[in-house]
């Protein structure tokens, strides 16, 4: 541990000019006392660590040193790719590893280019969780992490509506999506999809699995996605529209649902409104988000649907009364 913070601290002086007392035990997570400590303990090894004394001094390395400790390991080379994601870094227990990694790198660079990755911290970030949802991260992720990271097969225990089910995995890969951990996985033959927060236990095997080379996670995801958005369209309403409730259906449902259902529709009518047969999840959902239409959408079936819009069309006009 002691070993691993020396060779952080010598790579933190390598990178700047100077660094104070305060700010390498900031950056180090320890006491100001314990750099001190650190330092004296690079000195004496031979690493020529000088302290600039006064109000504005430091520490620095001086007679131009290098360390020879700035190769990437693999797992350090393969975090550096996620360290534009640092939650989801942080999720997986690979903060740490891509924190030195980074370090490696700006050490390794000329120094009128040390600057580069705090340049791009400040100009780019990802929030990966959505709007109105207090992101949690699933206890058993760094787990299933490890085995991904490792290609290590695992036992698995997974709540499935009220019953939970046991698999044994070969872990493929880790999708955030939206806030939400996913694991794409082979069980038997078939590749399927889980959700982290829903399993109840894994287990690593001593064994590990020979990933296939053809097995491409962002185009499984994107074909599984877009499996997924179909599957959950169950019904249909048909539905006369405005030219500005046409712009606006995609923004209120499905999107890519809502462009197939325009560029069938029938028309446009005389008054320029195009009939549409617009798949949606229920009619339940659908009276929710064709409501955020108004007057740009008309409901023409099913009968039901129809009829819950023209009720809520008369407790408007009871609200508002006649224009």
């Amino acid at each position: 541990m002691r070993a691993a913070r020396l060779i952080r601290m010598v790579l933190l002086l390598q990178s700047r000019p100077s660094m104070t007392a305060a700010e390498l035990a900031r950056e180090l997570e320890v006491s100001e006392r314990t750099v001190a400590r650190d330092v004296l303990s690079l000195s004496e090894a031979g690493v020529p660590v000088y302290a600039d004394r006064g109000r504005a001094g430091g520490y620095r390395l001086i007679g131009g040193y290098r360390t020879r400790l700035t190769g990437l390991g693999r797992s350090e080379a393969e975090a550096l790719f996620l360290s534009g994601v640092p939650a989801a870094l942080r999720d997986m227990g690979l903060a740490d590893v891509a924190s030195a990694a980074r370090l490696k790198v700006s050490a390794a660079l000329l120094p009128e280019l040390r600057d580069a990755a705090d340049g791009a911290a400040r100009r780019f970030h990802l929030d990966a969780p959505a709007w109105y949802r207090e992101p949690a991260t699933p206890d058993l992720l760094p787990a299933v992490a490890d085995a991904v990271w490792d290609d290590r097969r695992v036992t698995a225990r997974y709540r499935r509506q009220d019953a939970e089910v046991e698999r044994e995995l070969e872990p493929y890969g880790l999708v955030l999506k939206a806030g939400v951990w996913y694991l794409a996985a082979r069980a038997g033959a078939d590749m399927r999809v889980y959700r982290i927060d829903r399993f109840t236990a894994v287990t690593p095997l001593a064994d590990r699995f020979t990933r296939s080379p053809d097995f491409d996670l962002p185009a499984f995801w994107a074909e599984r996605a877009a499996q997924f958005a179909r599957s959950i369209l169950r019904d249909e309403v048909t539905v006369r529209l405005t030219p500005a409730g046409a712009r606006q259906l995609r923004h209120v449902t499905d999107r890519a649902a809502a462009e197939e259902a325009v560029e069938r529709a029938d028309g446009p009518d005389e008054q320029g409104r195009l009939t549409v047969a617009l798949p949606v999840e229920s009619l339940d959902v659908a009276y929710s988000q064709l409501l955020g239409l108004g007057p740009e959408a008309e409901v023409l079936a099913p009968p039901e649907l129809r009829d819950r819009f023209a009720t809520a069309a008369a407790r408007m006009r009871g609200l508002y009364g006649e224009p």
